[in-house]
């Protein structure tokens, strides 16, 4: 073999690593699930927040011969169709944004989406519902369009089937609404009303620690109106709103003047 032979099979086989096509790049060959498996009982979804966008993996790219664009300007977005998760294979190694994936935290990848986002994703199939942070690309197989975490996928009870049917909603949040101004304004959340003040006491203090939003309770009548906030908007109320409800059906947002 000549050495022009020899140099092009090097330059195509170092190509070929680079993209991802070769198995060199994770020590797993097949992706799977965790051999030990921690407590996932005491993880929590991502607390949405603005956070600007990351140097890597914002721009434009072709996989497979297919070219994306990255939606660096919207503030809505929404979308249907199956998702799946992936795991064990991917731990540890670089996300698309330049982190390290970590399996057992709440994360996931998109095709689109700018990075990071902050997501809700629901379950069509059971309603489940969680908050993801996207730090990733992908998924690129045909009609999925987003790839979980192997936590967030045991929130979405999806990890015997591998794939399901959800929703997506981008959480998006401008520059000037972030950290301090996020509990200011005169949006509650009014989640039950009860007789008993020890109880109206012991719920708002398990809440207030549980979502890390004030919690207060208005008295009318001799009955106790609990309620979380305030909250600088209804898009801040809506997000937590979805959670609260899941213990809570009949809890709904007040705009106080």
């Amino acid at each position: 073999m000549n050495r022009l032979k020899i140099a092009t099979l090097l330059v195509i086989s170092f190509l070929l690593s680079g993209c991802g096509v070769s198995s060199s790049r994770y020590q797993i060959k097949n992706d799977h699930s965790p051999s030990e498996i921690p407590p996932l009982g005491h993880v929590e979804d991502v607390n949405p927040r603005y956070e600007p966008y990351s140097r890597g993996g914002n721009k434009n790219y072709r996989v497979r011969g297919i070219d994306y664009k990255v939606f660096t300007d919207i503030t809505e977005f929404t979308e249907s169709g199956n998702a799946s998760w992936y795991g064990n294979k991917f731990h540890g190694h670089l996300t698309s944004n330049g982190e390290r994936y970590n399996m057992f935290a709440m994360s996931g990848a998109h095709k689109n989406l700018p990075l990071p986002s902050y997501v809700q994703v629901t379950n069509l199939e059971n309603n489940k519902q969680i908050i993801v942070r996207i730090n990733d690309r992908g998924p690129f197989h045909k009609g999925r369009i987003i790839d979980l975490s192997y936590a967030a996928a045991q929130k979405l009870d999806m990890l015997k089937s591998g794939t399901a049917k959800v929703k997506i909603k981008l959480l998006h949040f401008a520059k000037e609404e972030n950290q301090a101004n996020q509990f200011n304004g005169n949006y509650y959340i009014q989640y039950l009303v009860t007789s008993l003040p020890k109880k109206a006491n012991q719920l708002g203090e398990k809440l207030s620690e549980t979502y890390q939003v004030k919690s207060l309770f208005v008295e009318d009548n001799s009955h106790y109106k609990l309620r979380l906030g305030p909250f600088n908007s209804q898009l801040k109320a809506q997000d937590l709103l979805t959670k609260i409800q899941q213990d809570y059906p009949n809890a709904f947002i007040i705009h106080q003047k």
